[in-house]
């Protein structure tokens, strides 16, 4: 008798003690996979673009900064020194994950690069995507003009534009990254169902200097042919615009950022028009979409932020923000 109520008590003890381990482990757990900043003047934002050093992000940088002072947060704001600096901004963002940030959102330079770098970290901080999406399963948001839709546009203003069975070149920025990829595939979209045929596409790193090179050896390869060239970016447009005014050739110049230079010699009529995305309210949305996510509020996982094509007829009112 007393055997067996000896052996009762040992049994309730182990019972009692497994059902403590399991309760401390679930309640780890959950605090684990709970990562929501409960003060949210505590959150901390890292922003991450392709580069600073281009209008373009410079504008989305200031959009990210004032949402940062409207929520009254804080926000990093980086880039690297060029966008084909693909290990720099792979480097920013591991360091900005070593700093305890409570989000992070990152145009991604090239999109494995990015995956790899953010991919062991999704499951512990919200992480978001602007202006150029990558497949990173497990992040938030994505948040910016779909790039091949955008750049449709351009290619079909150049057809309506010139006419059936003209010519054009196209210039991307950046070989095999992904917004280079998308933005081509939209002109030459646009293009072909216009008639256009496209001579050739050159890759110009998305500089005004190395697009000069590009359009002088374009039009060296191709004399009297060109009617027109689409250009990834603007800084491009404006190198091709420098080319094309030294040889003397005729050449219809479609850029893509609506960047304030690019307008101002659309309304000179030495550039026909440029897809103006919206960098300012990208910035801004990024941020303020990072903040709802790391105080715990479920965002939309894509959000549109939607292009205009912008030409002579309306550059004056885009440049005073009245389109």
């Amino acid at each position: 008798m007393k055997k067996r109520l000896l052996g009762f008590i040992l049994a309730a003890i182990m019972c009692l003690g497994m059902s403590g381990c399991d309760s401390e482990e679930t309640t780890e757990t959950a605090q684990n996979n709970d990562s929501a900043v409960t003060d949210p003047s505590d959150v901390e934002v890292a922003v991450i673009f392709k580069s600073l050093s281009a209008e373009y992000w410079k504008t989305m940088k200031a959009g990210a900064e004032a949402a940062a002072s409207d929520l009254g947060i804080s926000v990093t704001v980086l880039g690297p020194s060029d966008e084909s600096e693909i290990a720099q901004q792979v480097t920013m963002i591991e360091e900005q994950i070593a700093a305890n940030v409570s989000a992070i959102v990152v145009a991604p330079c090239e999109e494995n690069a990015v995956i790899g770098a953010l991919e062991p970290y999704v499951n512990q901080l919200p992480v978001l995507m602007v202006d150029t999406d990558a497949a990173l399963e497990g992040k938030k948001a994505f948040i910016g003009t779909g790039n091949k839709n955008a750049a449709k546009l351009g290619g079909e203003y150049a057809a309506e534009l010139l006419g059936e069975g003209k010519k054009a070149v196209l210039i991307g920025g950046q070989q095999g990254e992904m917004t280079s990829t998308q933005r081509l595939e939209g002109f030459r979209e646009g293009l072909e169902e216009g008639g256009i045929e496209i001579l050739e596409e050159q890759y110009g790193k998305n500089t005004a200097d190395q697009a000069v090179a590009v359009m002088e050896d374009l039009i060296t390869k191709y004399p009297g042919e060109i009617d027109v060239v689409l250009c990834q970016n603007d800084d491009m447009a404006i190198g091709c615009q420098t080319a094309i005014e030294q040889s003397g050739e005729n050449i219809k110049i479609i850029g893509f950022n609506g960047d304030e230079a690019c307008v101002q010699l659309i309304l000179e009529d030495k550039i026909e028009a440029t897809v103006a995305q919206q960098p300012y309210l990208m910035g801004y949305q990024a941020v303020e979409q990072a903040f709802k996510a790391a105080t715990g509020e479920t965002i939309e996982e894509h959000q549109e932020v939607a292009a205009n094509l912008i030409n002579k007829d309306n550059g004056e009112a885009y440049l005073k923000g009245e389109q």
